[in-house]
């Protein structure tokens, strides 16, 4: 029994001081107050009628931090209010349901030009500048900003407010949203009614439009959008190719393509040594996949339908054991995929590679489900929709944190559980002394230097002007 004397003697008792749990989490709300997001979210919810003993600002940015710590209802704020020795006053749980209810259309649009100027300082102090894109092992090129829209099922536990039944025959909400691949920012989101179409070109258009507009202007020059098949629409398509209209900007989009009657008759007319080895994630040769443009084999009256200069092209590969095939897939035993996009240049397998790099989305959307997505706290569709703005402005935050904090550790690309094990919930000690205030992380604590290092770095970050 001896691998039980570890406990003998021990006593737990609920009077301790001078100690905070989550103390990493501190970094996470000192970043937003270093790139100035905390003072343009005050601006943004300052009301000329009414002074509130909380700051909404600065409740916005406390359950934002709430929901990167790993909160999931409003009354995890209470982790941040134990903490007051160290972040001051927290609001309680009942001002955040107030703060939330008081977010108007109006107000969300004064958030998102907050979140936008902050955006624009932050990228603007980046070392290195943006990250690019990678695709096929390499880097696009410097200056591309790649956005990545997809929709997600996000299952509803109890009666909410527009919750209903989707596609996949769950019920819940069926929200919207787009990220940045080169920083993995969560710029725009709708909460829609989870009977909302897939391909919904309005909403598409929507959201879109807001992610272009918290991308800062020097970074609008060149656009690759990218989307599955299930944003593939006239109406899409037509609008991404408009973009290319506004001085100075170019966009590029790769959208998915269903494999329709002409797609296949088109692939039957493809010569079978047309057809050119498709390339994977690092470059390398996709055994079994090829890849070909079939535009000039479409009939011309259904290209007309479309944007001019759309080609779209198509990938076939082996499928695994157990694939479900269409009858068309299955009289020559290959998959078939398709994608249409505006690009002029560069290798079909290149291009292909390019598109199916789309599916980082999925990561993405996985983070944000552990962050506050995954769970809608109130029956309120307007609520909910707050919390849904909340939910963004945490993934910036770890994002930035990513960017400023966290590169060169080796925590930098630690997925989001990792990160709050690690960093955000460490626990410390709070001493003070020649009028400072210490957090001492433990010495025995694995990843206590780099904790150390993400501070210090945050701390050097310049006040904004």
């Amino acid at each position: 029994m001896k691998h039980r004397r570890w406990s003998t003697g021990l006593v737990v008792t609920g009077d301790g001081s001078g100690v905070a749990a989550h103390a990493g989490s501190a970094a996470v709300r000192l970043l937003a107050d270093k790139v100035g997001l905390t003072d343009e979210l005050s601006k943004a919810l300052t009301r000329c009628s009414k002074t509130p003993r909380h700051d909404r600002g600065g409740v916005l940015r406390d359950v934002a931090v709430m929901i990167a710590d790993g909160g999931e209802a409003i009354a995890d704020i209470d982790v941040l209010r134990h903490q007051d020795d160290v972040l001051g006053r927290v609001a309680s749980p009942a001002t955040v349901w107030r703060m939330l209810d008081e977010l108007s259309p109006g107000r969300m649009k004064k958030i998102a030009t907050a979140r936008a100027r902050t955006r624009r300082r932050v990228w603007a102090g980046l070392p290195d500048g943006l990250p690019r894109s990678r695709v096929a092992g390499k880097q696009l090129d410097a200056g591309v900003v790649v956005l990545d829209v997809d929709a997600t099922i996000v299952v509803a536990h109890s009666e909410k407010e527009q919750a209903a039944p989707t596609f996949k025959k769950t019920f819940g909400y069926h929200p919207l949203g787009v990220w940045c691949d080169n920083s993995g920012e969560f710029l725009a989101a709708m909460l829609r009614t989870g009977r909302a179409g897939s391909n919904t070109a309005a909403d598409h258009v929507a959201v879109l439009s807001e992610a272009i507009a918290q991308v800062p202007g020097t970074h609008r020059k060149h656009l690759l959008i990218r989307c599955d098949g299930a944003g593939a629409s006239h109406e899409l398509v037509a609008w991404l190719q408009d973009q290319n209209q506004v001085r100075g900007r170019r966009v590029e989009y790769s959208v998915g393509f269903a494999i329709t009657d002409h797609i296949r008759t088109a692939i039957n007319l493809v010569p079978k040594k047309t057809w050119v080895p498709a390339i994977d994630a690092d470059g390398e040769v996709r055994a079994g996949g090829d890849v070909v443009e079939i535009t000039g084999l479409l009939d011309p009256e259904l290209l007309a339908k479309w944007p001019s200069g759309m080609r779209v092209i198509v990938r076939r590969e082996r499928p695994h054991p157990g694939a479900q095939l269409s009858l068309f897939e299955e009289a020559d035993g290959w998959r078939y995929q398709a994608f249409v996009t505006n690009t002029k240049r560069g290798q079909l397998a290149f291009l292909e590679a390019r598109h199916r790099a789309h599916a980082r989305v999925e990561d993405r959307i996985r983070h944000a489900k552990d962050s506050g997505l995954g769970r809608f706290p109130s029956r309120e569709f307007a609520i909910n929709t707050a919390w849904l703005l909340a939910v963004q402005i945490a993934a910036d935050l770890i994002a930035w944190l990513r960017l400023i904090g966290l590169d060169q550790t080796a925590l930098a690309s630690a997925e989001p559980k990792t990160l709050r094990y690690r960093l955000l919930h460490v626990p410390a000690r709070l001493t003070r002394s020649a009028r400072q205030r210490r957090l001492r992380i433990p010495a025995s604590w694995p990843w206590a230097d780099d904790v150390v290092k993400v501070f210090a770095r945050i701390a050097a970050i310049p006040q904004p002007t």
